[in-house]
C-alpha cells in the first residue's frame, strides 16, 4: 500500500509538487495523470526512494521512504518512463544478473517465468540492444516484477508499444494488480479509463481531485446523460421523452437522436423506455453517453476553457 501526506518537493527556487496527499491500497491500480511537469515523475521517485522530498510523509508498503529507504526498494518495483538496460546483455543474462542483485532464490526459474509472462520467452537469448523499443519496455517490466513486489511503480508502462502489445501489457497489469498495489502514470486518457479503479489528477504541481471515473462524470456533469434513438422520423420524440418525470434538459440532434439527463441515483431510462414504446416508437438505442476523461481532465485542469 502507499500512503502519502502533504509531500512536497523544491528544485532549487522551483517548487516541482506542492502538498500531495493521496493512498492507494492493496489490490487497487491508481492512475497518475496530469500534463507534462505536473510532477508525476517527481512523485514516483520519492516513491521509489530515488530522492527524497523536500517535505512531508511517504509510507510504502509500510516502510518510511526516506528513514527506511532501502526496506521500501525490496518491496517496490520501479519501471521509470526511460528504462535503463545494459544494451549489450542478453534479455535473459541481464534479468538474472537483477535477480542476483536481489538475491532472488531459484532466479534462474524465476527469471524465466517473468518472461513468459511479458511475452519475451522466446527473445531471451537475444541481445538487449537488438530489440525494438517496445521489446525493451516489456524487459523494463519483467525486470520490475521480477522480485515479486508488493507496490508496483510504472512511468508510462506502454509507451513505444504496438497496438498488440499494449493490450497484452494492459491485461498483464489487471492481472498482477488483482494482489498489488500498482500506481501508473499515462498521458493516454483512455489507458487510465480502460485498467484503473480510480484516478489521481495532477496539475502544476498539486492533486487537483481523485475518485473514479464514474464518480468524476456524476460530479462534473450533476447527473447522466443518455442517447435515445428510435427507428424513423422522430419530430415528437423529444416532446415525448420531456413526459416522464425526473427527465432534464432534452435536446434533439441533429441526426434525430435525442440526448437527456437525470439526475445520479434516479436512473429513469426504463420509465423512459416504457413511454417511448408506448407512444408507438420502435426503440433501438438507450445508452448512457458519460465524459470521457479527456474531457474531465480538460475540464479539472481548465485547459478546456482556454479552446
Amino acid at each position: 500500500m502507499i500512503k502519502v501526506s502533504g509531500l512536497t518537493k523544491d528544485y532549487g527556487a522551483r517548487r516541482a509538487i506542492t502538498n500531495v496527499s493521496f493512498d492507494a491500497q492493496q489490490g487497487e491500480i491508481v492512475g497518475f495523470l496530469g500534463p507534462n511537469g505536473a510532477g508525476k515523475t517527481t512523485t514516483m521517485r520519492i516513491l521509489t526512494g530515488y530522492m527524497p522530498p523536500t517535505d512531508g510523509e511517504a509510507i510504502v508498503a509500510g516502510y518510511d521512504v526516506v528513514e527506511e529507504s532501502l526496506e521500501v526498494r525490496k518491496r517496490v518495483g520501479y519501471l521509470p518512463e526511460t528504462v535503463p538496460l545494459y544494451t549489450d546483455m542478453v534479455v535473459f543474462d541481464y534479468l538474472k544478473f537483477m535477480g542476483d542483485l536481489r538475491r532472488i532464490p531459484n532466479v534462474d526459474a524465476r527469471v524465466d517465468e517473468v518472461l513468459d509472462m511479458v511475452g519475451l520467452l522466446e527473445r531471451s537469448n537475444g541481445y538487449i540492444g537488438n530489440l525494438s523499443k517496445g521489446m525493451r519496455q516489456r524487459v523494463g517490466l519483467a525486470q520490475a516484477l521480477l522480485h515479486r513486489p508488493e507496490v508496483l511503480i510504472l512511468d508510462e508502462p506502454t509507451i513505444g508499444l504496438d497496438p498488440g502489445q499494449v493490450v497484452e501489457v494492459r491485461k498483464l497489469i489487471r492481472e498482477v494488480g488483482k494482489e498489488r498495489t500498482v500506481l501508473l502514470s499515462t498521458h493516454l486518457l483512455n489507458e487510465a479509463q480502460n485498467i484503473c479503479d480510480r484516478v489521481l489528477i495532477i496539475n502544476k504541481g498539486k492533486i487537483i481531485t481523485e475518485d473514479t471515473t464514474e464518480n468524476l462524470q456524476a460530479r462534473l456533469i450533476g447527473g447522466e446523460r443518455v442517447i435515445l434513438r428510435v427507428r424513423g422520423e422522430s419530430d415528437e420524440l423529444a416532446a415525448t421523452v420531456q413526459q416522464v418525470k425526473g427527465v432534464q434538459s432534452v435536446e434533439t440532434k441533429e441526426d434525430g437522436s435525442v440526448e437527456f439527463e437525470f439526475s445520479a441515483g434516479k436512473d429513469v431510462r426504463p420509465e423512459v423506455a416504457k413511454h417511448i414504446i408506448k407512444a408507438g416508437y420502435d426503440l433501438l438505442e438507450l445508452r448512457p453517453l458519460g465524459m470521457s476523461l479527456e474531457e474531465i481532465f480538460l475540464e479539472l485542469t481548465g485547459d478546456s476553457k482556454k479552446k
